[in-house]
Order: structure tokens, then sequence, then C-alpha cells
């Protein structure tokens, strides 16, 4: 891992080299730290440890105990997840920013004790400030989770690429705050892979490898009911427009579910969220596109996942 990540950020070679090799079943494979690798041989899932008073589904269940978390965690892990991803700043509508100490003091102690219990398992960090992105990396994270898709800090996308490590780039319009007002797009589908693009554009000119970039379409962010559906109908017709990046989706518990459902309390959503995860699947049918499924339910988000890989793998 540490010679192909050195060939990539020197030569450009891509993470997907082998693919154009007649005869060869080619896996992606995405370079961590510390010689590891994330590889995207069936769905990849996420699981969330947000460690805030207020995110929207589990806000305040692990406040103030990096012990609780750390266990949270390696509970995901047995339950199949393949990357813990710790935030502790809620992005949900209308959440008030939090204070950078805050944000440290929040996740870098839950990072150290996961790492110190798991020395394998990726750990991505959920913020939009390059501060905490550098000290969580530092502490033993291995990806830059930024729902800002690197526009919130300027200093972002330039750390990144000296930390040299996977980042995910988000769309999402405005901020917390403003968000659910600028839901208006004339082809939402469209549009959101062309910023998506740029905003891959403005990471590979900071010195971020395009095969070390991840691109999430933003669920729930700056989307509205019919937004939030299009994209997971037509998320096949966003693979085709991006081109070969890694989607990551996440739709886990979110209001528009809750809406379908009749289910307004958020860790009441997960089946509704299942459907949502195999939805997203379901346009990648040539399994060349590569996903990871940011959930709060580990272990039926994985099960669900594996059936539909297994059933995507037969040939016709």
């Amino acid at each position: 891992a540490g010679e192909l990540l050195e060939n990539i950020l020197e030569e450009g070679t891509s993470c997907q080299d082998n693919e154009s090799k007649p005869g060869f079943d080619a896996v992606r494979v995405i370079p961590l730290p510390r010689g590891r690798m994330l590889s995207f041989n069936e769905t990849v899932v996420m699981g969330i440890l947000n460690v805030t008073p207020d995110s929207f589904s589990d806000g305040g269940d692990l406040k103030g105990s990096a012990d609780i978390a750390a266990n949270q965690a390696l509970e995901m892990v047995k339950d199949g997840a393949d990357i813990i991803d710790i935030g502790g700043e809620s992005t949900r509508p209308g959440a008030n920013e939090v204070a950078i100490h805050e944000e440290l003091q929040r996740t870098v102690p839950v990072i150290e004790k996961v790492r110190a219990h798991m020395s394998d398992i990726p750990i991505s960090i959920d913020t939009r400030n390059a501060a905490v992105a550098k000290a969580a990396i530092e502490a033993g994270a291995d990806i830059v989770n930024d729902v800002s898709g690197g526009t919130y800090d300027p200093d972002m996308l330039a750390t990144v690429a000296k930390l040299r490590v996977p980042m995910v780039l988000m769309h999402m319009r405005g901020n917390p705050k403003t968000m659910q007002s600028m839901t208006k797009y004339e082809d939402v589908v469209s549009e959101v892979a062309a910023t998506l693009l740029e905003r891959s554009l403005d990471a590979e000119r900071a010195g971020i490898p395009r095969c070390m970039q991840i691109l999430d379409p933003g669920i729930g962010f700056a989307k509205d009911f019919d937004g939030n559906l299009q994209l997971l109908k037509h998320c096949g017709r966003l693979r085709q427009l991006v081109g070969d990046f890694p989607i990551l989706l996440g739709p886990s518990r979110k209001g528009f579910l809750g809406k379908i459902i009749g289910e307004d309390v958020p860790s009441e959503r997960d089946y509704g969220t299942a459907a949502a995860c195999l939805a997203g699947l379901c346009g990648d049918e040539n399994r060349h596109g590569c996903t990871i499924l940011r959930v709060h339910n580990v272990r039926g988000i994985k099960q669900a996942a594996r059936v539909m890989d297994a059933i995507q793998r037969q040939k016709q």
C-alpha cells in the first residue's frame, strides 16, 4: 500500500490501472495510512459514530465519554462496519456551528481510543475544519469526510493534500442553517454531478489525486423530498455523469424517509433506510461502480448490501 500511494502521489498512477488489462478482474482499492487499503470488492458500510449533543438521530447518546464511544465503535465493527465515521459537529438542518476547540475535544480522544483497540479498522473524521482534520489524522484517522466538499474552510484541500489521505467530497449548498432554503434544481442529478466534478477538480488542483477522492451527492443536504428520491432513483445516471469515482450515500434515518413511512422517530427508520440504500445500488448492475453506505444500523444494512452484491454478481 505504501508503494502504491507513493506512485499515485508522485507519478499520477491510477488506483485502477489494471482494469484495462485483458483478463484482469480488478478490485478497486484506495491506499490508507500505515500501509493499509480500503478495498471495494463489495459494498462498503460506514458506521456513524456521532459524539455530539444535537445530531438529529443519536445526539447526546455518546457525549462525554470516549470509552463509551469506543465501545460503540467496537460493536459496529463486530456488526460488519468497514469504516467508522466519527463526527463532533452536527450538520442537521438548522444546526449551529461548533467551535474548533470543542470539536477537537469531542473527536480526538475517541479516535485515539478506537485506534488503540483496533489497529486496522479505517476511521474517517467527519469535519469541515482543516485543523480538526489534521489533528484527527495525527490521532489515527485515515480519511477526511467533509460535508462542504472543501468549500467551508479555505485551508481544507491543501491540508488534506499534505496529509496524503483520501477525502470524501460532498455536495451541498449554503450551510446547515440555510441549506433547506436552497433546494430548487432544474435537474438535480445533473446539477449535483456537475458541482461534484467542480469540487473534484479543485481538490485535484490542490494536490489530492482523483483516485484518492470519494464523491457524495449529499442526500438530505440542500435537497427537498423529491430531490432526495430523484438522486436515489437515478444513482446509476449520477455514476455515469461523474465517472469512476467511488460514491458515498448517506440516507440513513433522514427526514424524507420519515415522511414516506410515517415515522417521526429517526431511530425507527432503519427499514426505510435499507430500502433507500438498496435503491442506490440498483443503478450499478455492472458492478464497476464502488459504493460506500453511511448508516447508523450497521448490521442490518451490511446484510442487505451483501445480498444485493450477491444478486448483482450473477451473470446474465
